[in-house]
């Protein structure tokens, strides 16, 4: 893929940029420039380029306002001690939206074509990349939405694709602590068959209502149980889940139905290197509380991009309060594990690790 760069005239100064960097929030601010390339089935991907960040023109009848064909990505680039910019295993994700475009009826943006996008955006806007003091990153938002003008259902004859970043400060403000949870019994978010496992926008938006039930019962996030029984844990509003036993092995849900996440299958990995077995398999919510009851689980704890790893404290639900395991070990040194791994201060043995600039 040929990329053409415009660069901005109007950067955002020095000075502004490193107070942005000094406390960045997440997804506040965007750094210059955006990257785009479009599609059309006679011409395949064209045009590909780099411009200064603004606003995009829409005409009211793009499909994607009126029927949600779109799909993205969450990932990150970590700067070393020696200066170097790093991306963590943006292969997956290219991957993953190759699986969510197929969901979705969109085209299929070539792996390396994905990895390129991102890195050439990362290498334009490379100051904004933030040092790592208190688990700083860039993170990078690639995504694609139904382009063509016009209102019927059908796939869209003209679809964009775009990245752009924002530097992110750490999820937790004053240390990782356990995240309280509530337990829906009114919501799904997917069923067996739907759009689960795609990264797209709509499953979020579906999480929404669901997020606020758990806010008014003063929780940090929400749990959603498999649609068809209502018994089974499938995963929070924006992470996957993990279950410690107390014979050191590790359940964690089955894919099919939830988004297979790359923060996930990471810990998988790293679980197995610290002589952890674990199980992908159906979760029951009334195994969870019996088990945290019994003393069989001792350990319970989620996972996604923006809050890497992070314990999961009591549930809430209807029926009552679930307490949360009193150890959390296994939890941080997992999640330690892999931070070390992207913000290189360890081995990267797993081969994880892709160098930008």
């Amino acid at each position: 893929m040929e990329i053409s760069t415009t660069l901005s005239t109007d950067l955002v100064d020095d000075q502004k940029l490193a107070a942005i960097l000094e406390n960045p929030g997440f997804g506040q601010h965007f750094t210059d420039h955006m990257f785009t390339v479009e599609w059309t089935p006679e011409r395949g991907w064209y045009d590909a380029r780099i411009t200064p960040y603004g606003p995009l023109s829409l005409d009211p009848a793009t499909a994607v306002l009126h029927y949600a064909q779109e799909i993205f990505e969450g990932m990150k680039a970590y700067r070393h001690d020696d200066g170097s910019v790093w991306s963590f295993r943006p292969e997956e994700n290219a991957r993953r939206m190759v699986r969510s475009s197929q969901r979705l009826a969109l085209p299929e943006l070539p792996e390396e074509d994905f990895v390129r996008a991102a890195d050439a955006l990362v290498e334009v806007d490379r100051r904004w990349v933030p040092d790592s003091a208190g688990e700083k990153s860039l993170y990078l938002r690639p995504f694609m939405f139904a382009s063509e003008k016009f209102l019927g259902v059908r796939p869209s004859q003209h679809v964009t694709f775009m990245v752009i970043a924002s530097p992110a400060g750490s999820y937790f403000k004053g240390g990782v602590k356990p995240v309280s949870l509530w337990l829906t019994e009114e919501y799904t978010r997917a069923a067996r068959g739907g759009m689960g496992a795609a990264k797209t926008g709509g499953n979020y938006a579906s999480s929404l209502v669901a997020q606020q039930e758990a806010s008014r019962h003063d929780c940090d996030q929400v749990v959603f149980l498999d649609a068809q029984e209502q018994r089974y844990v499938e995963e929070l509003g924006g992470m996957n889940m993990y279950f410690v036993h107390a014979d050191g092995h590790i359940v964690t849900p089955e894919t099919g139905t939830i988004l297979e996440g790359i923060t996930r299958a990471s810990v998988i990995e790293l679980a197995g290197k610290l002589g952890h077995q674990v199980t992908e398999r159906r979760f029951g919510i009334e195994e969870w509380r019996e088990g945290v009851a019994s003393g069989e689980i001792v350990e319970i704890f989620a996972c996604g991009t923006a809050a890497v790893i992070t314990p999961v404290g009591e549930l809430r639900s209807a029926q009552g309060t679930t307490p949360a395991p009193a150890s959390t070990d296994l939890t941080m040194r997992i999640r330690q594990a892999l931070v070390d791994v992207q913000y290189g201060r360890a081995e990267d043995s797993f081969g994880w690790m892709h160098r930008i600039c």
